[in-house]
């Protein structure tokens, strides 16, 4: 059982630290495999915002967990106290993977963790974040960032979107899928998605993609094409991209290929399927291609993945 630390004390946002709470605090109904043990860390009883929160043991406590969640910090002119920085320097030293939602980030920064790494926060802070540790690689435009034991997130919803690809890397896609459903929230955004888009969100139910998206589901056994798309949206393929990025941030096919992937995924969890009949069923075609864009995307072959998820959930 994989030991989740919420690091929790006065001048942290609390809409971050509850939304913490709410994924790794207990399994989401039908999920049988062992779940997250889950402790809020923190210096006697504290003050989070307009709420009181009790914790369950002190900050000391950061350094026996495989993950350390680091919440939003309040005020980002105000230093992080002293006990805090150095609880998750000292836990990140022993070997856990620390990740903080949205200005959570200026907390890590304190304690050197981002120095030399790749980050984000949320985008009203960047320019703060990068003027103020300038050693650390701020990356404005992206939900979050993973450097294997250190990560960071941009603000509110993004939290979530870096808190779900933590479920997915410890359990699976499937289980993110399932906390994704009992959130009501997309299952997955990747990282490099952009903070937010120029247009915003169609609100109207009779918006074309409202009907491509889950028509494009059903058929990711089909060899579809751009024109496909767009004729099934009766649009043209130009128009249809500008769509496509203002909804969800990046192009048709590329949108595609990460549903394909995530496909893949829950079949090598949940199947004995080989790879041509995982390539087949996923719109892949061939072995030799669904390895390429798997590696690339998922960072080990899908293969590796099997082994290594049947392992965890072992």
């Amino acid at each position: 059982m994989t030991t989740v630390a919420l690091a929790a004390t006065d001048g942290m946002l609390h809409f971050e630290l509850s939304l913490a709470h709410e994924v790794f605090a207990a399994a989401p109904a039908g999920v049988t495999a062992p779940w997250y043990d889950f402790t809020v860390c923190g210096p006697a009883a504290v003050r989070i915002g307009r709420f009181r929160l009790e914790p369950d043991a002190g900050l000391d406590r950061l350094r026996q967990a495989d993950t350390v969640i680091v919440p939003g910090w309040a005020d980002i002119d105000e230093e992080p106290p002293a006990q805090l920085i150095d609880a998750v320097r000292e836990a990140h030293e022993a070997g856990a993977r620390v990740a903080s939602l949205c200005t959570g980030a200026f907390v890590l920064a304190a304690a050197g963790l981002l120095d030399g790494r790749r980050a984000t926060t949320h985008w009203a802070h960047t320019e703060a974040l990068a003027a103020r540790h300038p050693r650390v690689e701020v990356d404005p435009d992206v939900l979050y960032v993973d450097n294997g034991s250190v990560l960071t997130s941009a603000g509110k919803a993004a939290a979530l979107d870096l808190c779900l690809h933590l479920v997915r890397l410890d359990l699976g896609s499937s289980v993110a899928n399932a906390v994704a459903r009992r959130l009501v929230v997309p299952p997955h955004r990747a990282g490099g998605q952009a903070q937010f888009v120029t247009a915003p969100v169609p609100e109207q139910d009779d918006h074309p993609l409202a009907a491509l998206l889950p028509w494009i589901i059903e058929r990711l056994d089909r060899p579809l094409t751009v024109e496909d798309l767009a004729r099934r949206a009766g649009m043209s393929s130009r128009h249809l991209g500008r769509h496509f990025r203002a909804v969800t941030g990046t192009t048709p096919l590329q949108w595609l290929l990460t549903q394909r992937i995530r496909h893949a995924q829950e079949l090598l969890e949940k199947t004995d399927d080989g790879v041509d009949t995982i390539a087949a069923a996923t719109g892949m075609g061939t072995a030799t291609t669904l390895r390429r864009h798997f590696n690339r995307t998922v960072g080990v072959p899908p293969d590796a993945y099997r082994r290594t998820f049947r392992s965890r959930t072992r």
